[in-house]
């Protein structure tokens, strides 16, 4: 949500800003904005004249008493009530006008940072930059869910009669690999100096709205029926929530946080042959990392946060590259995001692994969190980053380390999380050794 300020001192900008994402059936909320601001600030006005003349006038009521004059008493009573009636009336229209701008303005875009590219959606992302060599090995790729089940390590066909589809078993060293993946994943963001937490998977309604557009709410999240209660899409999601109401002291800032959680997606919409498997599932684990800031150093953060996601996939080998999100692509209350997407030697090309965001502040002004300084009160920043979601992590990685006679090797970093093991083998290969 941006600063309503913006909307009375320069409405063109906010207007450009639309513009550049694409999204000029909101054009008009500017106009209503500013038309209801001026109609709440006129009534706020109206409002405290009326309490200044009641006050005065009800002091005078006791004045008239001690006089005697008891009919000046009476019509100066009457004057109070009459100005308590229209003030409870002025009060009601205050709140109804404040509800109705709070309305247009959730829906209102985050001003988009002057570096982002300007484009209407996806394909018009931008690449920054390439980290490992993309290498495509001399033999065959099978398709992600194949190399898994060749490792008896999934079960897609009861998860469908479970679940549906979208849902997964992972089992024996498969499982076990998942696990060490998040286990490193929390480790590294510790060595990072990263305070670690496992927040609430479940959250109110009032954190949902601060945290994310309607838009993204409808799209993404699972709601418990019959309760204010909502599954987390992303511990990102509890972790800025955990701040909501809150005024830090400069002092402590920043608060560098990494984040377990499962996470629980709807993942509206119609998928390509690509996305089966463990592409795009309603369920998953994931390492968050999540920051909140002063203003000025939010740019220093997000910087840190990408760079992190890099580091953590190079470490296992996995070659990657980041893409620069244009104006179309980013979430209305982003205003700067950039994927890290991972090599994919089958398919020759790379694909999305997470996805790094500055909010400046639209959360903190949804959510009230505010930072105490020497010269009074301001929003604070937020930003959010993936360390890593298994099991699509899992693509990236079986496919860049499997070998041709069909085993997957395991990068030294995991090794420890995984017993010493260096190497999964396919269970007909375990078989024929017997």
């Amino acid at each position: 949500m941006i600063d309503i300020k913006l909307i009375r001192e320069n409405p063109e900008l906010v207007k450009e800003n639309i513009k550049k994402k694409f999204q000029d059936e909101k054009l008009p909320l500017v106009d209503e904005v500013a038309q209801l601001d001026k109609e709440f600030r006129d009534a706020k006005t109206h409002g405290d004249e009326l309490r200044s003349q009641r006050n005065s006038i009800s002091k005078q009521i006791g004045m008239f008493m001690r006089q005697g004059d008891k009919a000046a008493a009476e019509e100066a009573k009457q004057k109070v009530k009459d100005a308590e009636k229209e003030l409870a009336e002025l009060e009601e229209k205050e709140n109804t006008l404040q509800a109705e701008i709070k309305k247009r303005m959730m829906v209102i875009p985050q001003i988009i940072d002057p570096s982002v590219p300007i484009g209407k959606d996806d394909s018009e992302n931008k690449e920054i930059e390439k980290f490992g060599d993309p290498v495509v090995p001399d033999f065959e790729i099978p398709y992600h869910t194949d190399i898994i089940e060749a490792l008896d390590g999934i079960d897609l066909d009861s998860a469908r009669q479970t679940s549906g589809n979208g849902f997964y078993y992972l089992m024996g060293d498969t499982a076990r690999l998942h696990s060490s993946i998040l286990a490193y994943a929390r480790d590294f963001m510790i060595n990072k100096g990263f305070t670690y937490f496992i927040p609430p998977f479940m959250i109110h309604g009032d954190v949902v709205n601060g945290v994310m557009s309607f838009t993204e709410m409808q799209n993404m999240m699972y709601k418990i029926e019959g309760e204010d209660l909502y599954l987390i899409g992303t511990s990102e999601h509890s972790m800025i929530g955990r701040f909501m109401g809150k005024t830090l002291k400069e002092e402590n800032l920043p608060y560098t946080l990494t984040s377990y959680s499962p996470c629980f997606r709807k993942e509206v919409g119609a998928h390509g042959i690509e996305e089966r498997g463990l592409y795009r599932v309603h369920q998953f684990e994931k390492q968050e990392m999540v920051v909140v800031c002063k203003p000025e150093d939010s740019k220093y953060w997000y910087d840190q946060l990408w760079k992190n996601s890099v580091e953590f996939f190079r470490s296992l080998d996995i070659p990657v590259r980041t893409l620069e999100c244009c104006s179309g692509d980013l979430a209305d209350l982003k205003c700067k995001s950039c994927d890290v997407e991972a090599w994919s030697p089958r398919q020759k090309k790379y694909f999305e692994v997470g996805s790094c965001s500055n909010l400046g502040d639209a959360q903190a002004r949804r959510l009230g969190i505010r930072i105490k300084g020497e010269k009074g009160n301001y929003f604070a920043h937020t930003l959010n980053n993936t360390v890593v979601a298994p099991p699509r992590m899992l693509i990236a990685f079986f496919e860049n380390n499997l070998q041709a006679d069909g085993t997957v090797r395991i990068p030294e970093p995991l090794q420890p999380y995984m017993g010493g093991q260096k190497l999964l083998v396919p269970a007909e290969k375990k078989k024929n050794k017997i």
